[in-house]
């Protein structure tokens, strides 16, 4: 179906009357093309096919006129209303963004894979509204719940361990503050589906907000909690800069037990990831999990449909010119 934007326009069609009206009634006193010494014997001449089509050129100028009003009004459509099934879902990401996520024990390290995970993830869930939180020894949303992706993976980019070793935020782990950030994000949501997905490889030993507090409220807001372990139990020393020297650290193990009870807390659930793919296929459980389908009415965006008319318009013209110049070219 077309509809017009500026249909104000369609005003200016109003002009053809006084047009035709002139065109009807005056031509005749118009200068004609052969002078004759009598017109008596033309009305008994047989007419040709020329003198049957002389207003051609009248309406092929009226039909460009049309033509033009049109393209001014700005012709659009939009496909038809049509129902779609969504997903009714509002997800905070929460992500551990203290140092010991440097560590190599998954190449090239466990922040660079967590976020190339959780970047797919995004990416295939596009009807899905995400926002993501980052914690250290304090926690920050780093973007709202939207659905502008586009902006959601650009931050996700920027997230680095650099806010610790810059100073910005204190080293350590604040599990209960991250999880407590993502939730206040979550808490007045209408969605059917409110989620948290908590990853972290250590052990709460920062922040105002204890873990199982912070689950309390999760739970008192209907929010379920995923919960990840991901990390090996390798320890390994990681070099951090502190007070602009280089001094290797040991990283914390995960506490896992913590990471369980938050998950038993919020009827969510805790996993644990060594790699990579184990990491991808905990991402797709719970989007299996957390699936629930709605119907919603969807409609594509407008958008212009002037080239046809603009083509018609184009050929009207150029055909009206030619029979002008040829078949009812005046003489002199």
């Amino acid at each position: 179906m077309i509809e017009f934007a500026n249909k104000e326009y369609f005003l200016l069609l109003l002009l053809l009357l006084p047009y035709i009206i002139w065109y009807v009634k005056y031509r005749k006193k118009a200068i004609p093309a052969i002078r004759l010494g009598t017109l008596g014997s033309i009305p008994k001449l047989p007419k040709s096919w020329k003198v049957r089509l002389i207003h051609v050129p009248m309406i092929l100028g009226c039909v460009a006129y049309i033509l033009l009003v049109l393209i001014l009004a700005r012709p659009q459509q939009r496909n038809t209303w049509h129902d779609k099934e969504v997903e009714g879902l509002d997800i905070m990401l929460a992500m551990d963004v203290s140092t010991s996520m440097l560590s190599t024990d998954i190449a090239p390290n466990r922040l660079v894979v967590a976020k190339d995970v959780a970047r797919d993830y995004v990416s295939n869930s596009p009807d899905f509204n995400i926002g993501l939180t980052i914690f250290a020894g304090e926690a920050f949303t780093q973007c709202p719940m939207t659905i502008d992706h586009s902006l959601l993976l650009s931050l996700l980019d920027n997230v680095s361990t650099d806010i610790v070793e810059a100073g910005v935020v204190d080293n350590g782990t604040a599990i209960g503050m991250g999880l407590a950030n993502a939730v206040s994000r979550l808490k007045d949501s209408k969605a059917k589906s409110k989620v948290v997905i908590l990853l972290t490889d250590g052990s709460n030993n920062s922040g105002d907000v204890s873990p199982a507090t912070a689950a309390d409220i999760a739970h008192s807001f209907g929010i379920r909690v995923y919960t990840i372990g991901f990390g090996t139990d390798e320890q390994r020393t990681l070099p951090v800069i502190i007070n602009g020297r280089v001094q290797y650290v040991m990283n914390e193990p995960i506490d896992y037990k913590t990471l369980q009870e938050i998950a038993l807390t919020t009827n969510g659930k805790f996993y644990r990831a060594e790699n990579a793919d184990e990491l991808a296929r905990i991402y797709k459980d719970i989007d299996k999990l957390e699936k629930t389908k709605i119907k919603a009415m969807s409609q594509s965006r407008r958008y212009d449909i002037f080239q046809p008319f603009t083509i018609a318009l184009l050929i009207v013209v150029l055909l009206k010119l030619l029979l002008e110049m040829t078949v009812f070219r005046r003489i002199p």
